[in-house]
């Protein structure tokens, strides 16, 4: 039986019997020609849309009753946009107009959007455009804190002494941990790129950590927070990724620039059939205008 309701064929079937009770339920003697501008047609997929909508939110077909209730608020939106329109009210108002000029550009937009791009079409752009994908270099490295708010100016003489008593000494090593102060957030970060580091501890520590070589405690490095002894264990290096590894990347960056530039071709195609008049400059203050 739930096979059978979900089936499509039986959608249409009780969307028909509904709109055969609705037109029973109109009033006797309505005239059968109706004013082109007081008509309002509803086409049997957009009953079906709103059926769908229905069913995707409450997870069941609408009632008769539901469904009349649905049918009515479409066309209550319908009269009101009419009369609003009859009325003006669209003139002069901010956010019609702004509503409006934004799907007169995804209009435009969407003719870019609705062709394919071959992989041919999309190597060429990502040859030119390769600069555009190129990532930093990431790192991965252990630090330990010591803390200025705790030592004040002996912070970086004890840093500078906990780093001769961890030469030689490995990434994980016990002694590591007793020497420093707890930290606020990690002591260990794995894969970061520069920008991060520099949003973390401030910049002048991400370019100082970007400079190690992996493999042997350095520093002391001053942060926003203190001062720190750095264990850089791994490194990537930056560079552009090949268009296999990235190919999806570069169709969403294709895209983005087909639709901007056909959004600016039309733009350019509707604002040359305008003159736009602006106002001279003011004249001497006291000067009467004419």
């Amino acid at each position: 039986m739930r096979r059978f309701l979900r089936e499509p064929l039986v959608h249409f079937l009780l969307i028909g019997a509904v709109l055969f009770a609705l037109y029973g339920l109109a009033p006797p003697g309505h005239p059968t020609a109706v004013a082109p501008s007081k008509e309002i047609r509803l086409s049997l997929s957009e009953i079906t849309q709103l059926t769908q909508l229905f069913q995707s939110q409450w997870r069941r077909l609408p009632t008769p009753l539901e469904l009349q209730t649905l049918v009515e608020n479409k066309v209550q939106q319908e009269v009101l946009y009419r009369e609003a329109l009859a009325m003006g009210l669209d003139k002069d108002d901010e956010i019609v107009k702004r509503r409006m000029a934004q799907k007169m550009q995804f209009l435009a937009e969407d003719v870019a959007a609705a062709r394919e791009p071959t992989t041919a079409e999309l190597k060429e752009w990502f040859e030119k455009n390769s600069a555009k994908f190129a990532q930093p270099p990431r790192l991965s490295f252990r630090h330990l804190y010591f803390s200025t708010d705790r030592r004040g100016k002996q912070a970086r003489d004890d840093a500078q002494q906990a780093l001769a008593k961890l030469a030689g000494q490995p990434v994980d090593a016990k002694i590591a941990a007793s020497l420093a102060d707890p930290f606020m957030f990690q002591d260990y970060y794995r894969d970061r790129a520069p920008e991060f580091l520099g949003k973390e501890f401030g910049a002048p520590f991400a370019v100082a950590v970007a400079r190690m070589a992996p493999g042997a405690w350095q520093g002391p490095i001053e942060s926003g927070f203190g001062w720190h002894l750095v264990f850089v264990d791994t490194v990537v290096p930056g560079g552009v990724p090949t268009f296999e590894a990235i190919e999806g990347d570069v169709k969403t960056a294709w895209l983005g620039e087909q639709k901007a530039l056909a959004w600016d071709k039309s733009y350019k195609a509707m604002r040359g059939s305008y003159t736009v008049l602006l106002p001279g400059p003011p004249g001497p203050p006291g000067e009467a205008s004419k």
